[in-house]
C-alpha cells in the first residue's frame, strides 16, 4: 500500500489508544526487520501522529539526573530564574514563567514554567561549526550559575545529547516509512536542529478554571481541527513524562480526548510541523494538551527535533498529486520555527 493510499485508508479511523513500538530492531542488519519496524511507525504516523517507544537506549540514570537538577532550578527564587528570562534573548532560549505562554487563544495561559536550550557541546568549543547556519534561531544558550544549581548544564546536556541520538535513530525509520531512501534526511540533519525544554507544572488545586490548564489544546503542526495556536515544533517531539501522573491527552478524529499516560521505560514521540509539511499532511500532527489535575507538581522534558534551520520545508513528490495538491508555501525551517515561538509567547525578537 502506498503512502497516499495508507493516508486515505486511515483518514476517518478514530484511534482509541496510543501504540507502543519496540525499537529493538532499529539497528538490525536484517533489512526485513527494519522495514517491518518502519511499517509500524508509518501506521502510527498516519493514524494517530503519536506513539510510545521502548528499548530507546537512554539510560534511566541519565533521565533521573536531568529531573533532579530541573527540580532544583525551578525551586529557586523567582528573581534568580527571571535573570534568565527568554524575553531577554534573541533566540527564545532561557526561562519562561507560569502563564507566560499560551498555546490555545481560548485559554488564559499555560499553567507551567519552563527552561529551554538548544545544541551545545558538553565540552565547549571555541568554534562550533554546527551553529554557523542557524539563521533566525542563531544564538547561545543561557544557564544558571554552578553555585545556584550544581551540575545543571552538565546533567541537562547529557540527557539532551542522548535524546538527540534517539532522534537520529528515528530519522532513517521515518524516511523508510515515507517510501523514501533511508538516508533522505542525512544531509538535512547535520547540525542537530534540536531544542529541549524542561517543564514544571504546579499543582492545580482548589477551584478549577477550565481556561487555565498545563498546556492548552494545540497541534505541533498546521492541520487544525479546533481553533488553536500551534506550539513551537519541528519534525517530531521526544517526550519524557513523570511516572504516575496522567496529564497528556490526544484528540482523535471523533473529537474524543485519549489519555497518553506515562508507561514505565518508554518515551512518547509525536509528529510536528515539519513532517506534516514534508508529507503534505499525510503524516498527522495531532491536537493534544496537558492537564495536571493530580493535585501534585509534575515535570516533563520534551525534545523538539527537526531538520537543520537552513533547510527549505516542502512536500516530498510522493505526497503530492492531482488529488492531493501541495498545501504549503516553501519556507526555511529556522524562519518557520521562529514564527511559531512568536505566536506562542506573544512577542518578536526583531
Amino acid at each position: 500500500m502506498s503512502l497516499g493510499d495508507a493516508a486515505n485508508h486511515k483518514a476517518n479511523e478514530a484511534f482509541d489508544h496510543i501504540p507502543v513500538i519496540d525499537l529493538g530492531a532499529a539497528k538490525s542488519s536484517d533489512s526485513d526487520q527494519v522495514k517491518l519496524l518502519a511499517s509500524h511507525i508509518r501506521e502510527a504516523c498516519v493514524s494517530a501522529g503519536f506513539f510510545y517507544v521502548k528499548n530507546h537506549g537512554i539510560p534511566k540514570e541519565v533521565i533521573d539526573k536531568a529531573l533532579s537538577v530541573a527540580s532544583r532550578f525551578f525551586s529557586l527564587p523567582s528573581e534568580a530564574k527571571e535573570k534568565l528570562d527568554m524575553a531577554k534573548s534573541k533566540n527564545f532560549k532561557g526561562y519562561h514563567n507560569v502563564l507566560s505562554s499560551n498555546n490555545d487563544p481560548m485559554n488564559r495561559g499555560d499553567l507551567h514554567e519552563g527552561f529551554e536550550f538548544g545544541w551545545e557541546e558538553l565540552i565547549p568549543k571555541v568554534d562550533d561549526k554546527k551553529r554557523q547556519n542557524d539563521g533566525a534561531m542563531a544564538g547561545a544558550n543561557v544557564w544558571p550559575s554552578e553555585e545556584e544549581v550544581p551540575y545543571f548544564r552538565e546533567s541537562l546536556l547529557t540527557y539532551y545529547h542522548a535524546a538527540v541520538g534517539l532522534g537520529q535513530l528515528l530519522f532513517p525509520l521515518l524516511a523508510i516509512a515515507m517510501d523514501l531512501p533511508k538516508d533522505f534526511f542525512s544531509d538535512k540533519t547535520r547540525n542537530s536542529a534540536a531544542l529541549m525544554k524542561v517543564l514544571h507544572y504546579p499543582p492545580q488545586t482548589g477551584d478549577v478554571d477550565d481556561r487555565v490548564i498545563g498546556i492548552g489544546a494545540h497541534t505541533d503542526g498546521p492541520d487544525v481541527i479546533i481553533k488553536c495556536s500551534p506550539a513551537p515544533s519541528q519534525c517530531f517531539t521526544i517526550l519524557w513524562q513523570q511516572p504516575g501522573i496522567q496529564a497528556l491527552q490526544v484528540l482523535n478524529p471523533e473529537h474524543q480526548w485519549i489519555d497518553a499516560p506515562p508507561i514505565e521505560g518508554t518515551l512518547v514521540v509525536n509528529l510536528g510541523d515539519q513532517l506534516a509539511r514534508w508529507t503534505n499532511d499525510v503524516f498527522k500532527s495531532t491536537i493534544h494538551r496537558a492537564i495536571n489535575r493530580s493535585g501534585v507538581e509534575r515535570y516533563s522534558i520534551p525534545l523538539f527535533f527537526g531538520v537543520d534551520y537552513n533547510v527549505p520545508l516542502e512536500p516530498v513528490p510522493s505526497c503530492v498529486s492531482k488529488e492531493r495538491p501541495s498545501k504549503y508555501n516553501t519556507i526555511l525551517a529556522g524562519d518557520y520555527i521562529k514564527s511559531k515561538f512568536e505566536e506562542t509567547y506573544g512577542y518578536s525578537t526583531k
